[in-house]
């Protein structure tokens, strides 16, 4: 029977809009300075348009490359794609495309700009180390992603955010905009490099925030699709221990995408760049998992 899971999670969507309504705001006003300082702005404009338009259409396709992964058949993993496909029956989703990464690094993510044009990406880590029902949890989380729509989203925002990146590295490389070499032109140039800065801390910081929550919203899209939040739990304990034994080199080689990895692939434990983190805290995901199955099973809630 088909099951309308949750739908629309109303708070995601209403972050997710905000975020790129604040981040559109900002970037107007930006522009509009950059125009007025004579920045050239409009052919950076048009140079990042073909990239986000690169971005949208082929950003599932970057990322699969970028990890190996390979498009499986039902015949090449029939295990994979009959959990994917019951999963997308009982929450009334199209069938994504299935990717598996002959990787050790035991992850997966979502990439696509639509339910229907998208995909998930497993590693044979993954598969090799969960148990069936941890990985039909991770899976059912995955496909929250693309229910939610926050990929695509994301992938928008992050596009802009790079923006004001992409302006400060021409300037300096330039060593001025748009070729003034007037006595202005040091004060034009240190005007704007500024105002980018700030910029890139506040798409920085709102993308943080962002990332952030669609994943509890994907945590708990998952829980109720699956019925057992605790899969999922177990599942996250199980892939942040193993990223901890996975050597430093091959982490940072997939570092790329870990704003949509399930787990990002960094070294576990707390350190001022835990602050900037794309996820939230395991252990605080865990323990939300945890607190809904209780929830489901009738128990009492444990004191914390």
């Amino acid at each position: 029977m088909t099951r309308r899971w949750y739908g629309r999670d109303r708070s995601l969507s209403f972050r997710m809009g905000l975020t790129i309504f604040l981040l559109g705001l900002v970037y107007v006003g930006f522009i509009s300075a950059l125009i007025a300082a004579g920045a050239g702005a409009v052919i950076v404009l048009v140079i990042a348009a073909g990239v986000l338009l690169v971005q949208l259409f082929f950003s599932d396709k970057l990322a699969l490359a970028s990890m190996g992964a390979r498009v499986t058949t039902p015949e090449e993993a029939p295990d994979l794609h009959a959990t994917i496909e019951r999963l997308c029956q009982l929450s009334d989703l199209p069938k994504p495309r299935i990717a598996v990464a002959n990787t050790d690094l035991p992850n997966a993510f979502a990439a696509g700009r639509s339910p229907k044009a998208a995909t998930v990406c497993v590693t044979t880590g993954l598969m090799e180390r969960l148990e069936p029902q941890e990985l039909e949890g991770v899976l059912a989380h995955e496909l929250s992603h693309i229910a939610n729509r926050d990929v695509v989203v994301m992938t928008v925002a992050s596009f802009l955010a790079t923006v004001a990146g992409l302006l400060i590295r021409m300037g300096l490389y330039a060593g001025q905009f748009g070729g003034r070499r007037d006595n202005n032109a040091a004060a034009v140039f240190a005007l704007v490099l500024v105002v980018s800065v700030i910029v890139y801390v506040v798409s920085f910081l709102l993308l943080r925030a962002l990332s952030r929550y669609r994943e509890y919203a994907a945590d708990r899209g998952a829980a109720i699709m699956t019925g057992a939040p605790s899969q999922l739990a177990s599942a996250l304990g199980k892939i942040s221990g193993e990223i901890a034994r996975i050597p430093t080199r091959d982490l940072r080689s997939a570092e790329g995408l870990n704003a949509f990895f399930i787990i990002p692939a960094v070294a576990t434990g707390f350190s001022l760049s835990s602050i900037f983190r794309t996820h939230p805290p395991t252990e605080r995901r865990i323990e939300r998992l945890l607190a809904m199955q209780a929830d489901i099973d009738g128990a009492p809630r444990a004191e914390v």
